[in-house]
């Protein structure tokens, strides 16, 4: 029988309640022929009070039972979810991820898969099961001890047994009906996509769209698994939600598929750092190995007096999450100190918001940055720091001016049209 992958969030799996109506929605999948394999989160709520157990109970907890403690949540909802389908006469079972087995490396808390084999599964399949409810967000690391994926781990196990088992489709329930050109919380213009190729994806979710996770679009157009994202409170069909899919599948991409935005973003600026090769490498790399996540960067000329410092001089702009800053100004500091590099001072800009377009389109339509920057101009709205690559555009600005800058540009490339 063709099968279906089937992964349902934690608000989607809240209560009792809203856990049946995510079982009737499998029910009518395994009605239309499909065997089904269903991911599902904790209920909403509940791994941040899981994680706050942990918390008070250790505060330099072990990483190992920390996951032991935390993938809990999931395998509770599969429980139940199972016991659901059965009670509606669905042959169904769960299983936690050791069962399975999901096998993933050893670093809890942020494991990442290394094989999901299919036999155990398969032979059930085979025997009658017509659904397998598997416990999102965890595997089982090489030493036999329970891990966990990290925050949106879930979206990345449905894609992952999607592409192990061949799936036809893998189909993300969620507290939204789809992905939309711009945040409907912003632009009430925001229109829903019918569909969007997985690189516009990637980069959307990169950039801070909250629909998919970032790993999970990765794994999918490695393996090409079609991703449909659709809300779990509304009735759907085959034309339901956004399909999320290779670029071959959309007939005709617009220049601009949608505008993104992330609030929590900071610029740091290292000034009258020496210019001389390496001088890159001797900041960035005390910055990787300090967990600091750089996206933007730019190397100018210094602002400072040339005749206070001889010889060649240069300013080092990156941007990072606001809430690494502190790790970012240690990490340099400590390099400083080294004599690894040398610094007047660091610059820290805490009110910053970063603002993309992004679209295939871009690859083949010239004037895309101009129309961009005409449209910021035009509101007044100066940029900071200015990021490119062959389908996106970002900029950093004040954060007062980010929702102004997004309904901007989403009117300047007419996303409210199909």
């Amino acid at each position: 029988m063709p099968l279906l992958v089937m992964k349902f969030g934690g608000t989607s799996v809240a209560d009792l309640d809203r856990i049946a109506n995510a079982a009737r929605k499998v029910q009518r999948e395994v009605e239309r022929g499909h065997d089904v394999i269903v991911i599902v989160s904790a209920m909403s709520g509940k791994t941040n009070e899981l994680v706050g157990w942990v918390e008070g109970t250790s505060r330099l907890y072990d990483a190992r039972e920390y996951d032991a403690v935390v993938a809990s949540g999931e395998n509770v909802t599969a429980g139940l979810m199972a016991l659901r389908l059965q009670e509606m006469g669905v042959p169904a079972r769960s299983w936690q991820g050791w069962q399975v087995p999901i096998n993933t490396t050893a670093q809890h808390s942020a494991a990442r898969f290394v094989s999901i084999p299919r036999a155990n599964i398969d032979q059930k399949f085979a025997e009658g099961m017509r659904v397998a409810v598997i416990a999102g967000f965890q595997g089982i690391g090489p030493d036999g001890r329970v891990t966990t994926l990290g925050r949106g781990g879930s979206d990345t196990t449905a894609v992952a047994f999607a592409a192990a088992f061949g799936a036809e489709r893998c189909d993300i329930y969620t507290d939204v009906d789809g992905v939309y050109t711009t945040d409907p919380r912003i632009s009430r213009k925001a229109r829903k996509l019918e569909k969007i190729a997985f690189e516009e994806m990637l980069e959307l979710a990169s950039l801070g769209a909250k629909v998919l996770q970032t790993r999970s679009v990765e794994l999918a157009m490695r393996y090409k698994v079609r991703l449909r994202v659709l809300s779990s409170f509304e009735e759907t069909d085959e034309t339901s939600g956004t399909l999320v899919c290779d670029e071959d599948e959309i007939m005709e991409s617009k220049v601009v598929a949608g505008v993104a935005h992330s609030r929590d973003e900071a610029k740091i600026t290292l000034v009258t750092v020496e210019d001389r090769p390496g001088i890159s490498a001797a900041i960035f790399e005390p910055l990787a190995q300090a967990g600091v996540n750089v996206d933007m960067i730019v190397q100018n000329i210094s602002e400072r007096d040339y005749e206070d410092h001889p010889g060649a001089v240069t300013d080092m702009t990156f941007s990072c999450p606001v809430n690494q800053v502190e790790r970012a100004r240690k990490a340099m500091e400590d390099a400083r100190a080294a004599g690894l590099i040398a610094y007047d001072e660091l610059a820290v800009d805490d009110d910053v918001a970063k603002v993309s377009v992004v679209g295939i389109g871009m690859r083949s339509h010239a004037g895309v940055a101009a129309r961009m920057f005409r449209a910021l101009a035009d509101e007044n709205v100066n940029i900071k720091v200015i990021a490119t690559s062959e389908i996106k555009i970002s900029v950093l600005i004040d954060r007062r001016y980010m929702e102004l800058a997004v309904q901007a540009l989403h009117d300047a490339f007419d996303l409210d049209r199909t």
